[in-house]
């Protein structure tokens, strides 16, 4: 840490605090001090203390700036490589934070298989358990296990776990049922932009729910409503909200109807988690769904959720980024059919094996195998959209594949206004990546990636992105401070490595 500038500390610090969600005069009340003293301290204006640097550091409860042996783990990353066999896919880290939420509504014992162990479900579980509810895991790690209180203790939710992941939000729904009032604290997670919950909101009032916002925390409040059938038009496709007023609804009885909902994956294996809990839904892969609730929900189930097409097309563009021949197997097709298409566009060899089905029975499963290619710009903008279009997190992506392919390609995230920005970070390595304005990007190739030093920008997808185009890279390039990895993948430098890779996980 002591080699650090100010204005570097400074801005590990204004991450983390945007991570707990918190404003500038919210961790300045925690400290003792005033708001211009914070702003002076992130804009790297006033040098700091150890002793400083490490209470703001327990405030923010963040491996972002902790000093020492306990703090950030980094990669060193030896480049280039060629990778080399086949990988499996990983079950989903969206699917694994709605069904850890779900549980809640559960008043029997749920049983999660192959759930992806990572820190985002890491901090789900200390908020689940600290509230109360009772987690077990196997000996092989392979199954977990969940049994709700009859009471949970709301008082003794653990906050600072709370606040680093915005997957907090999706405990409005659950507790609607159980609880007339309760304070969540705000959430946090990636540092992507302002994301409103505004949709969430508009949605669960139709269930009584009213929201105020003061010092940190969401406090709601929750008056029922009388009507037996209810009709919620989303404001937002969103799949958090949809997850939302999925497990609100699943605990009421009557129908609830949910127009504009999303149709994508996590959203899917929440429904059909709801269906092994007795609930029933119609339109399931629709934009309509209308689920039938129950009074109570007391039942011992078993699901596993499924793959993640996010990690398959992580894994597919290493594959590329390397020249690689890979098999990225379990990969669910339904899922990826955009992005294959676009890529094959662009000049992909590659090819799908038969299809085959997930663990739960449901979600359609092929094994891509990609080869060495020479690729060109995509001839139009490549976008997201709501499922069946591109993936929004996806698209990050097809910024590092298009700095391999011959010309130039438009990105435009119209989504999120702060991840575009973070993948001019690319430029470091290499590439020749344009920021337009927030949302836009045009990245212009091929590249000659060069091995360099960076650090973690704190948001997942565009982080992976810097990871993926190192192992293309000449010479040796380190990534520091990559929390943001491990809270949505599991152990993937090591299962690089097998593939071929040389990467270091290390600690200053």
């Amino acid at each position: 840490m002591a080699d650090l500038l100010p204005s570097s500390i400074g801005t590990l610090i204004r991450d983390a605090r945007k991570q707990r969600g918190l404003t500038q005069q919210e961790l300045a009340d925690v400290l003792g001090t005033s708001q211009s003293a914070v702003h002076r301290i992130e804009s790297g204006g006033q040098n700091l203390s150890l002793e400083m640097i490490n209470r703001i550091a327990g405030a923010l409860d963040s491996p972002l700036i902790h000093a020492g042996p306990a703090g950030p783990t980094h990669l060193r990353i030896h480049g280039p490589v060629t990778l080399h066999g086949s990988i499996a896919v990983r079950s989903s880290k969206n699917a694994a934070v709605a069904l850890l939420c779900a549980s809640l509504i559960n008043h029997g014992r749920t049983v999660l298989r192959g759930i992806a162990q990572i820190e985002e479900v890491n901090r789900i579980l200390e908020v689940l358990t600290s509230i109360g509810v009772r987690a077990t895991w196997s000996a092989d790690k392979s199954e977990l296990e969940l049994v709700r209180p009859a009471r949970l203790d709301l008082a003794r939710m653990h906050a600072e776990a709370a606040r680093r992941t915005r997957s907090i939000i999706m405990f409005l729904g659950p507790l609607l049922h159980s609880e007339d009032a309760f304070d969540l604290p705000y959430a946090g997670g990636c540092n992507l932009g302002a994301r409103t919950v505004t949709p969430h909101l508009q949605a669960l009032r139709h269930f009584g729910l009213t929201v105020r916002t003061t010092q940190g925390l969401y406090h709601a409040e929750v008056h029922p409503t009388p009507e037996a059938d209810r009709r919620i038009t989303l404001t937002e496709r969103g799949d958090t909200v949809t997850e939302n007023v999925l497990m609100a609804a699943a605990q009421f009885p009557g129908s609830t109807e949910i127009r504009n909902a999303s149709s994508n994956y996590m959203v899917q294996d929440l429904c059909f988690f709801l269906a092994e809990l007795g609930v029933r839904i119609e339109g399931i892969g629709t934009t309509t769904l209308t689920v039938h609730g129950l009074d109570r929900i007391e039942a011992d189930v078993a699901f596993s959720p499924s793959e993640d097409p996010i990690e398959a097309m992580s894994l597919i563009t290493a594959a590329i980024v390397t020249g690689s021949e890979l098999t990225v197997q379990r990969a669910p097709i339904e899922f990826l059919d955009i992005e294959l298409a676009i890529l094959s566009e662009m000049g992909l060899d590659f090819t799908l094996s038969p299809e085959y089905r997930s663990d739960n029975g449901q979600t359609r499963l092929v094994d891509i195998t990609v080869r060495p290619s020479v690729l060109h710009a995509a001839a139009d903008k490549i976008h997201p959209m709501p499922f069946p279009g591109l993936n929004i997190d996806n698209l990050p992506f097809f910024a590092v594949i298009a700095a391999v392919a011959e010309g130039r390609t438009m990105i435009h995230d119209w989504v999120y206004e702060n991840r575009a920005i973070h993948l001019v970070e690319l430029n470091k390595l290499g590439a020749d990546v344009q920021l337009l304005d927030p949302h836009r990007i045009v990245v212009t190739g091929p590249t000659r990636w060069r091995g360099q030093e960076l650090i973690c920008p704190q948001a997942l997808r565009p982080a992976v992105c810097l990871l993926l185009a190192a192992l293309a890279a000449r010479g040796t390039s380190v990534l520091r401070d990559v929390y943001v990895i491990n809270r949505g993948y599991e152990d993937l430098p090591n299962r690089l490595n097998a593939l071929g890779a040389r990467i270091d996980v290390f600690k200053d």
